[in-house]
């Protein structure tokens, strides 16, 4: 992946910009229509993690990813479905979730976000959830368990 400009920190170092994008979905179409609804508000939860992390070269991306009214069951999400076009093509550098189950119900379409994620050097991380602890220790064991389903047959 070809990494995108650099910036300086505080201290006049120069670090590497961390183009973030920001993905939010809510289940239902309910209260969509509001003025302030469950999508703003996890965007503007995941925007101050971004603009908290300025100092280390953060950077968010405006092009919106939000899924209103689309299930977390499946990845047949039109904003999913661009934002992970957008890592494909080396747009995104990090993706920032509310909470990890924004992403994904199914522990294999997770590990596969995961194993994306990891081949192309990306990082993730959740407002409200240890991304690094329990959610990647599952999608590690979703993968396996797959592969073993797939050996034991």
């Amino acid at each position: 992946m070809r990494k995108p400009t650099t910036t300086k920190n505080e201290a006049s170092t120069t670090l590497p910009l961390v183009r973030c994008a920001v993905y939010t979905r809510k289940s239902s179409e309910e209260g969509l229509e509001q003025e302030l609804n469950s999508l703003d508000a996890q965007r503007e939860s995941a925007e101050a993690l971004i603009h908290s992390q300025q100092h280390e070269g953060w950077h968010f991306v405006p092009e919106r990813y939000d899924d209103g009214g689309f299930t977390r069951g499946n990845m047949e999400r039109p904003a999913l479905q661009r934002l992970l076009g957008d890592i494909e093509a080396g747009r995104v550098d990090c993706v920032v979730v509310y909470k990890v189950d924004r992403l994904s119900r199914s522990l294999l379409d997770f590990a596969r976000m995961i194993q994306t994620f990891d081949q192309r050097a990306l990082s993730a991380t959740a407002q409200r959830d240890d991304w690094t602890g329990v959610a990647r220790r599952r999608a590690i064991g979703a993968r396996r368990s797959h592969r073993w389903s797939r050996q034991a047959s």
